[in-house]
């Protein structure tokens, strides 16, 4: 690849990081406001059905997406690329159409295994955006393949603003007009594909190439289908397992809740305050893969002129910054969860169920990162059968830790089977990946996270702002803000990034500069 060819390559990946950090951020706010609005009962219907449209979304505006780019690029022929994108389209419709028709004639049925037949109004309603699954997957690809990324990113973006704005709206007037919690959900819903149009109105233009023109001999529909079947799938995988684990929840968790003797109305208030974990985790893991992904381009670029020890390098400090700020969030979010909790939401009910979960952005990230690094050295079937352990071990804990431990049950569930897939990556990694990470900067990040739960601890002991929401949750700010101070202090005399690292950061010259004065160095 030509130095000029990796240099576009590396702006699209950046282009593409920041849409999906943006639409990530977006996903995670939207859901403060509207669980204030509609309340435990009412998020909880909304995150019932959430996972079959976040699976939707993964295929759309992600997993495919990504797929269909690698076949693009392989083909320098633009006719042969088009040629071929038609019949994946053809394929992807009637995919669509199975998948709608499937949810329309099951809603019932399904509504039933999630423990609620009232909540099949939101699958029929969620069910129309899989019609749009084709129509968004197939430009993508190709504007990702030839690396055109302003397309794709204003598409991820419009999605979500549209969508987000369409399930406020239902909020408010689920609130002023008195609307069911199921009516409102179902309308809610309908967010999901008001936005996949918003989506594709960004990249109509494609579809001008698909005019008729020569015509040129391409893969097979079998083939074709096969490889999406089996290799697209895969990429979808990657990209949902969170949203695949909340589906685990959705069709577990309100059964067992009911078993343990709970009335319908109980179970959905805890359900709806358990789910508020949704968000914090998604906040955490943007925060973390957020300045992590400044590294990837560099990954990439070491990749693709095998520099194998420049490789190694970025995987290190990719591996270092994503711990660092995934511990940073978690041990910081469990510091002050009580107020953050009723700062955001309105109490601090299950704070301590919330707590087990936020581990999942340590998990997750980690996740993440070793997947990025083992995709970079086509390491593909170990890590898929390190995810499929995981989402099997949440099938197979949920039901017996919720009956164990309540809603902390579940919790626990998503931690262990996180924990059972990166303990299966990290044992599926080469011996030179596995050994980034050395016992000495674990010890000093572990450090600072303690000195930082300390601080917070010591200062909560001392503050004493008021029991309202308001002050309560701004004293939770306050500790937020003395947690944050005292973490970089220790991150900076504990030396746990080089001058270098610093830099590779967004703002590092900036942040260089004070950890040079808080080491008083010259």
């Amino acid at each position: 690849m030509k130095s000029e060819q990796v240099e576009k390559a590396m702006k699209a990946a950046v282009i593409l990081a920041l849409a999906g950090i943006i639409a990530k951020i977006l996903s995670a706010f939207y859901r403060i406001p509207f669980q204030n609005i509609v309340g435990n009962a009412g998020f909880y219907v909304y995150q019932q059905v959430y996972p079959i449209y976040g699976i939707g979304m993964t295929f759309a505006l992600s997993g495919f997406p990504v797929y269909l780019s690698k076949l693009v690029a392989k083909k320098d022929n633009p006719l042969a690329q088009i040629a071929m994108l038609k019949k994946i389209f053809n394929i992807l419709l009637v995919l669509g159409l199975l998948i709608f028709a499937f949810l329309q004639l099951k809603a019932h049925t399904l509504a039933l295994l999630m423990g609620d037949p009232g909540l099949a109004l939101l699958i029929k309603s969620v069910a129309w955006m899989f019609l749009f699954m084709p129509f968004l997957a197939v430009p993508r690809g190709y504007y990702q393949g030839t690396l055109r990324m302003i397309p794709v990113a204003l598409s991820q973006v419009a999605e979500q603003v549209i969508r987000v704005a369409v399930i406020l709206v239902c909020a408010l007037c689920f609130a002023k007009y008195h609307w069911s919690l199921y009516q409102m959900g179902a309308y809610a819903m309908l967010g999901s594909t008001f936005g996949a149009m918003g989506a594709l109105s960004v990249m109509l233009g494609f579809y001008r190439l698909f005019t008729p023109k020569a015509k040129v001999k391409v893969e097979s529909y079998r083939f074709l289908a096969w490889h999406l079947a089996t290799d697209g799938i895969v990429i979808c995988l990657f990209a949902s397992l969170m949203v695949l684990l909340q589906l685990v929840d959705s069709f577990t968790v309100m059964k067992n809740l009911s078993y343990s003797g709970l009335k319908i109305f109980e179970a959905q208030n805890i359900k709806g305050a358990y789910d508020r974990a949704q968000p914090l985790v998604q906040l955490g893991m943007a925060l973390a893969l957020g300045f992590s992904s400044s590294l990837l381009p560099a990954l990439e670029r070491a990749k693709v002129k095998k520099q194998a020890d420049l490789f190694l390098a970025t995987a290190k400090t990719l591996l270092k910054i994503s711990l660092t700020l995934a511990m940073a969030a978690t041990v910081g979010m469990i510091s002050i969860m009580p107020q953050l909790n009723t700062l955001l939401f309105g109490d601090c009910f299950l704070s301590q169920s919330l707590d087990v979960y936020v581990v999942s952005i340590v998990l997750m990230t980690l996740i993440g990162t070793f997947n990025a690094i083992l995709q970079s050295l086509n390491y593909i079937k170990e890590t898929v059968t390190a995810l499929l352990a995981g989402i099997g071990v949440k099938i197979l804990l949920n039901g017996p830790l919720i009956k164990m431990l309540g809603i902390s049950g579940a919790s626990l569930a998503t931690v262990l089977a996180l924990l059972a897939a990166l303990g299966l990556i990290i044992k599926a990694c080469p011996k030179e990946i596995r050994g980034l990470l050395d016992l000495t900067f674990s010890l000093k990040l572990s450090l600072a996270c303690a000195m930082m739960w300390l601080a917070v601890f010591l200062a909560d002991l001392v503050l004493n702002l008021g029991a309202g929401r308001l002050m309560f949750g701004g004293e939770g700010l306050l500790l937020a803000l003395i947690g944050a101070v005292v973490f970089f202090v220790a991150v900076a005399y504990l030396k746990l990034f080089t001058k270098a690292e610093w830099l590779v950061l967004p703002k590092g010259e900036y942040l260089w500069q004070l950890v040079v004065k808080i080491r008083n160095e010259e």
